[in-house]
Parts: structure tokens; C-alpha cells; sequence
């Protein structure tokens, strides 16, 4: 099956489902990334390595397709939203994707929801367009330091009802993918130290009753 993971950052694919990508590489699954916004600005004291950071992120996870755009950091809610929906349309259909995965549309990070409500649109591309293939999935993952901060109280939060175990070794290859990423990681207890990260991934695995996990809100399935 063809995945399309779709992010506002270069990093946000690793922070949310780096060891589930690797998983499903592994399982013979095909995965591609689509990056709305590669800016080195893109997040605070990132390096000016970012495009090489972000090759050996994807080079750990075993990604051998990035699509990537130019929309302004921090300021995606200034651009059309039609453009932003052509813009992953045109990934779904150059990729096939038959299962989508991107942002909780309630992330503080307005960059995330526009991504999020831009993914959701895109994703009915195959009733509107021949040669398209069926979505089969679509899912929201989480991202530490964006999505637990939905302060919103109007707006549903982040509710996990699928999970995958990802064990030690995926949970450290995520880690080390991570790592890649020159200023992403921070000491504890700030939500991307490798602590916290850690005790996010037991904690998901003991709610699933499996070894280490990353946690999705599915909101449909037809697998």
C-alpha cells in the first residue's frame, strides 16, 4: 500500500511517526513524505543544514521520496487554501496514495491545522478525479510540543484509537532520526528530549498493552 505522510515541517514526519514509517518500509509498504513548508526557519536554531539534516532523517527511516513546497513558515494561514490542497493533491496523485496521515487539525501550531484542514480536502481527490485510487485510510498523529498544547478547549483534542508497537529498536530509530535534525532536540523536561520522548512511547505501548507505540486518531478506515 502507498502512504503519504503529510507535515507543515521538515522534522513533524519523525516527531510523529518516525518509527511507524520505518515499520511499514519494512512490511513492504511504500512511504513518501510531502513537506508544505522546508524553510530553515521552520523551527527556532534549526541549522542552516537543514536540507542535509533532513536527507539523513529520511535515509534512517528508509524514505526514498520527499515532495516538498514553498509556503511561508509560521504564516500557511495567509495562504489560499486551494493552494495548499492542490499542492497535496498533486502528491496524492503523482504517488498514488491510497492511505493518508498528516497533522491533528487542533495543533497550537497554526501551520499544523491549515496543513491538517488541507489534507483532509485533498484527501477526497479520488471521488473527484479517474485514475486516482480509492483512500483506504486516514489518520492524525501527534507531534510533541504542538499537539498536547491545543488549548482550544472548543475544539475536539487528539484522541488516539490505533497504535502502532514500535518496540526498542524503532523507538531508537526514531530517536536517531531525530538526532539528525541539528536544534530540534531539547534537555528535559521539555517534550522533544529524548526522555520525554521515550516515556511518551512506553506510555502509548502500556494504554495498547504492547511494547513501546506510536499513537493515531484513525478517523477512517476501509483496509
Amino acid at each position: 500500500m502507498n502512504y503519504l505522510i503529510v507535515v507543515a515541517h521538515p522534522d513533524d514526519e519523525v516527531l510523529g511517526a518516525g518509527a511507524t514509517i520505518r515499520k511499514l518500509i519494512e512490511q513492504g509498504h511504500k512511504v513518501a513524505i510531502a513537506v508544505m513548508s522546508g524553510h530553515a526557519a521552520a523551527r527556532q536554531n534549526l541549522s542552516a543544514t537543514l536540507q542535509e539534516d533532513e536527507a539523513k532523517a529520511m535515509s534512517l527511516l528508509g524514505i526514498a521520496k520527499v515532495y516538498h513546497a514553498d509556503f511561508p513558515n509560521i504564516k500557511m494561514n495567509t495562504v489560499p487554501h486551494l493552494d495548499l490542497v492542490r499542492f497535496i493533491e498533486s502528491c496524492i496523485e503523482e504517488w498514488q496514495a491510497e492511505g493518508i496521515v498528516t497533522h491533528h487539525p487542533s495543533d497550537t501550531n497554526i501551520d499544523h491545522q491549515e496543513t491538517s484542514r488541507a489534507a483532509q480536502a485533498a484527501s477526497r481527490l479520488f471521488q473527484r478525479k479517474e485514475g486516482v485510487p480509492a483512500l483506504k485510510l486516514l489518520m492524525y498523529m501527534e507531534v510533541p510540543s504542538s499537539t498536547e498544547w491545543s488549548l482550544n478547549s472548543s475544539a475536539n483534542r487528539f484522541l488516539p484509537n490505533y497504535f502502532v508497537e514500535i518496540g526498542k529498536r524503532g523507538l531508537d530509530i526514531k530517536l536517531n532520526a531525530l538526532a539528525a535534525y541539528t536544534g530540534v532536540m531539547r534537555k528535559y523536561p521539555h517534550p522533544r528530549s529524548e526522555e520525554a520522548i521515550t516515556g511518551l512511547a512506553a506510555y502509548r505501548g502500556a494504554e495498547a498493552g504492547c511494547d513501546y507505540a506510536e499513537a493515531f486518531e484513525c478517523v477512517f478506515s476501509a483496509l
